[in-house]
């Protein structure tokens, strides 16, 4: 089960324009929709939903109070940043139908550590780092966690069929994907060593190539002079 995650919110009643003032005063205008529910028009803090944001992420449940009224479940569906300072700008409220299944990304979590990393040099590679889930909204979970520590050879690999998953969640992704893996590190390229005999044979046919274009060059200072 998810824990329970606060955010309070306020019905928007500013007409279209006057995003710009919302925003002046430290909030996000935002909008909850869902299947069977009109959509509203709300606005939160912006400091109060980037710290449930950071909690919550996009796999969670949020109880979203509007008006200090009853709560409705939501998760994140959507946001947009702007564009020139990397803030949070709005956020798409998606209210939940807890009888009806959803689609949502759960975050991978990484954890352990790999033998062929620590003892062989190897490279860990991520290839993703989410996994797209459909549930009942009480079986979300906040991430799925990756054991790093089974891969202890080159050819080791974990894939999405590998991983421990509530049989209450469907997976969406071929479960044939891999989802890390171990490459040898590649050696550093080293100069070819050139023996005494080719390092004294590239001097002298430099110091021979040399000589031939002074001479080549020497007439012509002679005609200018």
């Amino acid at each position: 089960m998810t824990k329970e995650i606060k955010l309070n919110a306020q019905l928007r009643v500013e007409t279209n324009g006057k995003a710009k003032i919302i925003r002046e005063k430290g909030l996000v205008p935002a909008v909850v929709y869902g299947s069977g529910t009109e959509n509203r028009n709300v606005k939160i803090k912006k400091l109060d939903f980037e710290r449930v944001f950071a909690e919550a992420g996009e796999s969670n449940l949020i109880d979203l109070v509007i008006d200090d009224k009853s709560s409705v479940k939501v998760i994140v569906k959507d946001f947009q940043k702007s564009p020139i300072t990397d803030q949070i700008i709005h956020v798409d409220f998606y209210q939940v139908d807890m009888s009806k299944k959803i689609e949502t990304a759960i975050p991978l979590n990484f954890i352990g550590e790999s033998k062929a990393v620590k003892e062989l040099g190897a490279i860990l590679m991520k290839n993703i780092d989410e996994i797209n889930a459909k549930c009942l909204p009480g079986d979300l979970v906040n991430n799925i966690d990756v054991d790093l520590s089974v891969l202890n050879t080159l050819e080791d690999v974990i894939r999405i069929k590998d991983l421990k998953i509530s049989k209450d969640v469907e997976i969406l992704n071929d479960t044939e994907d891999m989802v890390a893996s171990v490459t040898e590190q590649r050696a550093e390229e080293v100069e070819p060593e050139v023996s005494e005999e080719e390092a004294g044979k590239e001097t002298t046919e430099g110091t021979e190539e040399k000589e031939k274009s002074e001479e080549s060059e020497a007439p012509a200072k002679e005609k200018k002079e």
